[in-house]
């Protein structure tokens, strides 16, 4: 899928892992292996080894085929590879849009929006979901039928530390078991993504916009999601947790009549890019 700028421009045509998806999720062999990679204990050995020392001579090579640009960043030696993943950002280098009347994002993403229609169904990349699959909970589900969906989606080299998109009080994190598929668009064509993965959400009483249900979702290879909270207090653009290693996606579940998504993200939408986004960054406003 191609991404975009707030402006329309292209800034990638988003293939960045996919030689290797391709792969694992559009032939035999890839398969097997596949299932392989997802098994839970496979993961945990993954991410045993991104704690350990020798982890860290990847670091290297990773950023030169990222092109992470290191001066937003902590400046330090890093102690594992995923202590690098999870490196944090420097102060002043992610603004948080702070008008009450403005949703922000959560973090640094490709973002993807959908109508969650009366039914509670919605479609990524052609495959059907319900709000209650995604939540396992049906009253909840249909809190949100005519509302809207938000995928946020981070690659490899975005910043892997989120943030809560509105002040508000935070309920207790809600984990739901699964397993680590991908969460790239290639794997959409094949497979119900967001019902086979680990994912963990919570509603957040926000003072803006109603009731959000904010969900991170696990992928392939990703170990562990760190949130930081139960229940509580939290402030817009505070630090919400943070992904190990592995490409992720936050999913939010907006109410219907709360928020009007910006135009310029909706017009990527339409002509089915992903717009690249920032944490804190402003996404649309409240109606």
């Amino acid at each position: 899928m191609e991404w975009r700028d707030r402006q329309g421009r292209h800034i990638s045509d988003g293939d960045e892992e996919g030689g290797a998806l391709r792969f694992l999720y559009g032939t035999k062999c890839g398969s097997v292996i596949l299932k392989l990679l997802i098994r839970k204990p496979v993961s945990d050995f993954v991410g045993w080894i991104m704690q350990r020392r020798i982890s860290a001579l990847w670091i290297g090579r990773f950023l030169r085929n990222s092109h992470i640009d290191m001066s937003q960043y902590e400046n330090r030696r890093f102690t594992s590879f995923n202590d690098f993943f999870t490196r944090k950002i420097r102060p002043g280098c992610r603004p948080v849009d702070m008008e009450p009347t403005h949703l922000t994002s959560p973090c640094d993403c490709k973002l993807t929006v959908f109508p969650i229609r009366e039914d509670a169904t919605f479609f990524i990349k052609g495959v059907s979901y319900t709000a209650e699959q995604l939540l396992r909970n049906g009253e909840l589900a249909k809190e949100y039928a005519g509302g809207t969906l938000l995928i946020f989606r981070l690659t490899v080299d975005d910043y892997h530390r989120y943030g809560y998109p509105d002040s508000g009080v935070k309920g207790e994190n809600v984990h739901i078991k699964g397993v680590y598929y991908t969460v790239n668009p290639i794997a959409f064509r094949n497979y119900r993504v967001f019902r086979e993965n680990t994912r963990e959400y919570t509603v957040l009483h926000s003072d803006n916009f109603d009731d959000l249900v904010i969900m991170e979702v696990g992928a392939t290879l990703v170990g562990r999601i760190s949130n930081l909270h139960g229940a509580r207090r939290v402030s817009r653009g505070e630090e919400k947790g943070h992904f190990d290693f592995g490409g992720s996606t936050i999913v939010m579940l907006v109410k219907p009549g709360v928020l009007r998504v910006d135009e310029d993200i909706l017009r990527n939408n339409a002509d089915g890019c992903e717009t690249v986004i920032r944490y804190g960054e402003r996404i649309g406003e409240r109606i």
